[in-house]
């Protein structure tokens, strides 16, 4: 698969999970997956940085079940989305000499992730008799097993 794919790819989860697709590219740079050496981006495989950034991401898990968080698409959710997509993108795609396209590709990715992923989240609480936290644990699965799944790419 190519580094544009991938990069597409991960910003579809990060339109799923803000912060999950950081945290899978930064295990990835820190076990030596995912080459980041001599770009601005190398400092997600140093030792400390996988482990806050997934904390985080799990923070975000359990912040997306309370009853006040609001819509993905809300402007501050919807842009962070779209800068982590971007941000997971670019690291996919520096690994392959295309920093640019990757994040380019890891936004557009994101926003397709936020605006399909809410839909998909919608349909499938509808599915569950209106009841969303299983909807919601479908969804962090698809958000958690894709994002290993496309740095095992590398």
């Amino acid at each position: 698969m190519s580094y544009y794919a991938l990069a597409f790819l991960i910003g579809v989860v990060a339109g799923l999970r803000a912060l999950t697709p950081i945290a899978a590219v930064s295990w990835a740079a820190r076990l030596g997956r995912l080459h980041l050496e001599n770009t601005w981006l190398a400092f997600l495989g140093y030792s400390a940085t996988p482990y806050i950034i997934s904390l985080l991401a799990i923070l975000e898990l359990v912040n997306d079940k309370l009853p006040k968080t609001p819509s993905r698409k809300a402007p501050p959710q919807f842009i962070t989305r779209v800068v982590t997509g971007a941000f997971s993108g670019a690291a996919l795609g520096a690994a392959g000499q295309a920093l640019i396209g990757g994040l380019l590709l890891g936004a557009i990715g994101a926003v397709a992730g936020t605006l399909a992923g809410s839909v998909m989240r919608a349909r499938l609480a509808k599915a569950f008799g209106g009841k969303d936290l299983p909807a919601a644990l479908i969804e962090d699965a698809i958000a958690i097993v894709g994002a290993i799944l496309l740095v095992c790419r590398f």
